[in-house]
């Protein structure tokens, strides 16, 4: 038995709060619609426009969904305008520095802190599902060399619908749980695996005297030829990351774990859909783009001339890990992020790490400058994850891989909250439609021929082919 409990269940369902007051819409024919206004715990008030239509027969426009709430959560708020990170009531700076990621991922999951026992009880549960099955394994032979490992992610989370899916009833809770668990503890075997086949390395197996980062750290750094041992320091870097990319509210993979979760599908499919929106570099890729800046820019004597091309709105130059599309002050989490790559400087050595003292010299003189400074384009957690993780080791085309492993906590714990409500709504979204008015269609032959055709031109297997000699 797994810890899920009715009572527990009613406390992480978000409930709908009562309309605080109302709002009146007239529209330009003289109809009026009635909008209720709700305030939930934090953050602006929405204007419930679900009746809208029916009242006006107009719907809203609203690309990317900037102006919309497509939910209720309990989960995760973000106030960007003071640089707050809050998970379940909880301060981000406050959680990482008294508790640890398996400690988040049980918060997230089940809406309150665990107790000393309750901990080692849901680590252990985790560490024992960390195993995957075989032949799950061979899926990953399937896979082009050198193919990128979120491509194989993507598959491979997929994938384990095929090997989870009988009998998985979503409407159980425990089953949902055991799905969540599954889910969080699965994860870093298929990262490591991933790595280490694109490596050419042999597959490392979890241990259960491990933690659940030690696991993740021993199956992708493991040396068959020597003990394994890695500095506690390293550890509590990783874990922290882990922490700090956890859960970030409604963002582009979040929703479309729940978009796709709202059609009632297999969570390993509706995961794998939200892997697939962070390997977007708009989305997931920002620590790597970070990265590639600091290559560039390669020693610390370039730095001013780079910060005056990052300041030039000619030059395509831009200060990657600098400002939030989210948070208009600073970001909570960049200054944990320091810290954390202070220590392993400490554990590794700056002179071994040239990237971690251009990183600091490059920081030091942005803040220093007028013009960053007015525009509160502060360093953000992005800055330093990194170069953190290519200190201890870890390639660049895996950065997102990481966050994947990180966010999927998040992920599930949203799908979660959302197949717990009694009524779950099929994502739908409204279009304005800008195409073509009715048309009647013409026989072929009274179609006007095209100058130049439309249709794309590509090597069909055919053309290759089909001088070849197949007879036997």
């Amino acid at each position: 038995k797994l810890c899920s409990e009715e009572s527990k269940l009613k406390f992480i369902t978000p409930k709908l709060p009562e309309p605080t007051s109302y709002c009146t819409l007239k529209m330009p024919d003289g109809k009026e619609a009635k909008l209720p206004i709700l305030t939930g715990t934090d953050g602006p008030s929405l204007i419930d426009i679900r009746n809208l239509y029916q009242q006006t027969g107009a719907f809203t426009f609203d690309p990317g969904f900037m102006a919309t709430g497509s939910c209720m959560s309990n989960i995760t708020f973000i106030d960007g305008e003071k640089g707050k990170l809050i998970h379940r009531g909880y301060n981000i700076e406050e959680l990482c520095e008294k508790s640890s990621y398996i400690e988040l991922c049980y918060l997230l999951l089940y809406g309150i802190l665990p107790a000393k026992e309750e901990l080692q009880k849901f680590e252990k549960t985790v560490v024992r599902e960390m195993t995957v099955h075989e032949k799950l394994i061979d899926f990953y032979k399937g896979f082009k060399s050198g193919a990128h490992p979120m491509a194989i992610m993507v598959g491979v989370v997929g994938a384990l619908s095929s090997f989870m899916h009988d009998g998985l009833d979503i409407k159980d809770p425990q089953q949902r749980e055991l799905a969540v668990i599954r889910l969080v503890a699965k994860m870093p075997t298929l990262a490591a695996i991933a790595f280490r086949t694109a490596c050419g390395l042999p597959i490392v197996y979890p241990k259960a005297e491990y933690s659940y980062v030690e696991n993740l750290l021993y199956m992708m750094f493991d040396n068959p030829l020597k003990p394994w041992k890695i500095h506690p320091k390293i550890v509590r870097a990783i874990d922290v990351i882990l922490m700090l990319h956890a859960d970030h509210e409604q963002n582009a993979s979040t929703s479309t774990v729940r978009i796709a979760g709202s059609s009632l599908a297999n969570p390993f499919a509706c995961i794998a859909a939200g892997i697939a929106s962070l390997w977007g570099p708009a989305h997931g890729g920002a620590n790597e783009a970070v990265l590639n800046m600091l290559e560039e820019i390669a020693t610390t004597d370039k730095i001013p001339t780079f910060i005056q091309k990052a300041k030039d709105k000619n030059d395509p130059f831009r200060l990657m890990g600098f400002g939030h599309r989210v948070y208009k002050n600073f970001d909570p989490r960049a200054k944990i992020m320091q810290k954390i790559c202070y220590d392993v400087v400490e554990v590794i050595g700056k002179g071994n790490q040239p990237l971690l003292e251009l990183a600091i010299e490059l920081e030091k003189v942005a803040l220093e400058d007028e013009y960053f400074v007015k525009r509160k384009l502060y360093p953000n957690v992005d800055f330093y994850t990194g170069i953190v993780y290519k200190s201890i080791g870890i390639p660049k085309n895996m950065f997102t891989v990481m966050f994947a492993v990180a966010r999927t906590i998040g992920w599930t714990s949203q799908w979660f909250e959302m197949t717990s409500e009694k009524t779950i709504k099929l994502g739908r979204p409204r279009q304005l439609f800008v195409g073509q008015k009715k048309r009647t269609v013409k026989p072929i032959e009274e179609r006007e021929k095209v100058k130049k055709s439309k249709v794309m031109e590509v090597t069909h297997i055919y053309d290759i082919v089909q001088n070849v000699n197949l007879s036997t």
